[in-house]
């Protein structure tokens, strides 16, 4: 047998060989790696959202669904057309994969777009799809604003019910198309289980998108952040939080039920929930943290963890937003003698801060966003207390007279002290507004009615006017 013929390819052969092999490769070498990258994609796994927006500044937030580095940029316009790269946080277990970063050096009273996508950190260049979100940013001058206000998301059992179209309210609020929200308190029910069915008053079913985390009252750091992400999976919770910043603030069921710090959960209504913990401060430290985990929130570096602050929002207004739940007393009948620790509703230094930045503050309008209303009687426990309507005293008193004359007194303009005419208050709690000089019109409506069980949004348009015009009307 002779040895083995080798056919030598033709010129012609070879050339159409080689490309038809380059072609193929081509393909393989986009489509293999691109279907295996892919799957290694970092993943932004709960929307984007922005807050405590400034003239200059403002947080963004997003969680990816592992560890992975957030990468930032903005831009004025919607094309990204010379984008700015605002640089990068890292987003690790520690905070449930969240991260926020303070957008600065914004121009003032623009609309910002802002993209964000996560690197992969074992495999940087590998990146996660991007995902967009605005914000406005305030003026620098005196033009007309509008915000909305609300509170209480996904209360009493009633959660996300996608027949219905889910958390209308949000769908609402953004056709306003406000320049900020104010979320006044109960970002989540965090002691209220969330169960598949509800009944409703004219027999219908009501049927809840369902989580292991809301299957029970919130005691661990995962069940409170489960909450959060379970009011993520809403769409138009999503699609308001791209859109529209928020101004957050905490209540009592971010924790537990009108809770206070150092409560023994012993209560007759912390026994139906069967608490393993045994104080209601246990589960405000991890609220607390989950809190800041999930709220795009301006931190203050001189209290890790604090709630309340100031937002300058422009000339036009400033916002303080309150914690009326971090600084308290025991909860009781109210019936202190003299204002102290037991009778603390703000706390001392919460107090002092808000008199300060009112004396200090020069805007028209001054927003104080309450998570509780002032001067509302709230009885403690149905069943032991025996309140009776008699003269406010103790924390009462320190809510119902302190506070609001502190406001007034240091609010009051100059020319309204002269002439002895109280400054304008418009008080739909948990909101006090109080100009520093008459507005030419401020008109209040409703965002929504109650379709979702959450409560009704108020858009309220500020406006500013000629010293000439001193019409108001509502």
């Amino acid at each position: 047998m002779g040895a083995p013929r080798i056919r030598l390819p033709t010129r012609r052969r070879f050339v159409t060989t080689s490309m038809a092999a380059t072609a193929l490769s081509a393909v393989g070498g986009i489509a293999r790696p691109y279907l295996s990258r892919a799957a290694d994609r970092p993943v932004i796994s709960h929307g984007v959202q922005s807050g405590d927006v400034s003239s200059s500044s403002g947080v963004v937030w997003a969680r990816a669904e592992r560890p992975a580095r957030m990468l930032v940029e903005w831009s004025t316009t919607e094309s990204f057309k010379n984008a700015q790269h605002a640089g990068f946080v890292d987003a690790l277990p520690e905070t449930d994969c969240t991260a926020n970063m303070l957008l600065e050096q914004l121009p003032a009273g623009q609309d910002i777009f802002y993209r964000i996508r996560f690197a992969d950190f074992a495999s940087p260049t590998i990146m996660s799809e991007p995902m967009v979100g605005r914000l406005r940013t305030a003026p620098a001058d005196r033009r007309s604003l509008s915000f909305i206000w609300s509170g209480d998301t996904a209360g009493q059992g009633w959660g996300i019910d996608e027949s219905r179209g889910g958390m209308r309210t949000y769908a609402t609020m953004l056709r306003h198309r406000p320049d900020f929200f104010i979320h006044s308190g109960d970002n989540i029910y965090a002691d209220g289980p969330i169960a598949s069915e509800q009944k409703m008053p004219n027999g219908e079913i009501w049927r809840n998108v369902v989580s292991e985390d809301k299957s029970k009252p919130a005691e661990t750091l995962a069940e409170f952040r489960g909450n959060y992400k379970y009011n993520l999976l809403d769409r138009s919770l999503l699609a308001f939080n791209r859109e529209v910043p928020v101004f957050s603030q905490w209540d009592d069921h971010e924790v537990t039920n009108n809770w206070w710090p150092g409560e023994p959960l012993t209560r007759a209504e912390h026994k139906r929930k069967h608490y393993v913990e045994q104080n209601a401060l246990e589960l405000a430290s991890r609220a607390l943290r989950a809190f800041h985990e999930y709220m795009p929130i301006r931190r203050v570096q001189a209290e890790a963890g604090r709630v309340y602050r100031q937002i300058s929002y422009g000339p036009m207004l400033d916002v303080f937003m309150l914690d009326m739940r971090s600084y308290r007393g025991p909860n009781g009948e109210g019936r202190e003698e003299s204002y102290g620790p037991d009778a603390y509703f703000l706390g001392p230094a919460q107090l002092a801060w808000l008199k300060r930045a009112l004396l200090n503050s020069r805007a028209t309008w001054k927003v104080i966003a309450a998570d509780m209303p002032i001067s509302l009687l709230v009885v403690y426990d149905l069943g032991a207390s025996r309140l009776s309507p008699r003269a406010t005293t103790g924390r009462r008193a320190a809510a119902s007279w302190r506070l609001p004359t502190c406001l007034a007194s240091s609010s009051m303009p100059a020319s309204a002290t002269r002439s002895g005419s109280p400054p304008t208050c418009i008080t739909p709690p948990p909101i006090i507004m109080i100009p520093t000089r008459p507005p030419s019109r401020t008109s209040i409506r409703s965002g929504s009615s109650y379709p979702d069980r959450s409560t009704p949004a108020l858009s309220v348009p500020m406006r500013s006017t000629p010293p000439s015009d001193r019409s108001s009307s509502m």
